[in-house]
């Protein structure tokens, strides 16, 4: 009647990808899944997910991605297809290209800012394979 064996099902959370403070990442990461960063990335990342840059978090590179929240430190040219949210402890310098921007009060936002338009999606020449 109940099968013991069964293996459990997937988890949401467990897809999330995290790097923890205190760890330095130099090289590209490419990832389909979402990530959580509260390292250092010294290098480019690719996503079709969301990207979290936390408060104690730092990428120096550039990133692809669907959706970044930003709390920590960004230097470099982002791409977001969707929503950049930009919290204010943030401290953003470069170049930016969104499809939406949510900036708070007190974030630091030194960038040249493009908004681009629906037919111009940086995760569309992500390939995903969904087999």
């Amino acid at each position: 009647m109940f099968d013991k064996n069964k293996a459990p099902q997937s988890n949401p959370l467990g897809k999330t990808n995290r790097i923890v403070q205190g760890t330095t990442i130099k090289g590209d990461i490419e990832t389909k899944e979402d990530f959580r960063l509260d390292g250092i990335l010294i290098g480019n990342y690719i996503s079709g997910g969301r990207l979290v840059i936390g408060t104690s978090g730092e990428v120096q590179g550039d990133i692809k991605c669907k959706n970044v929240d930003v709390e920590g430190k960004y230097t470099g040219k982002l791409e977001v297809d969707e929503l950049l949210t930009v919290k204010s402890t943030a401290c953003i310098k470069g170049d930016v290209i969104v499809g939406r921007l949510s900036v708070e009060s007190g974030a630091i936002f030194e960038a040249t800012c493009s908004m681009k338009s629906k037919q111009n999606s940086t995760t569309e020449a992500i390939k995903v394979d969904k087999k």
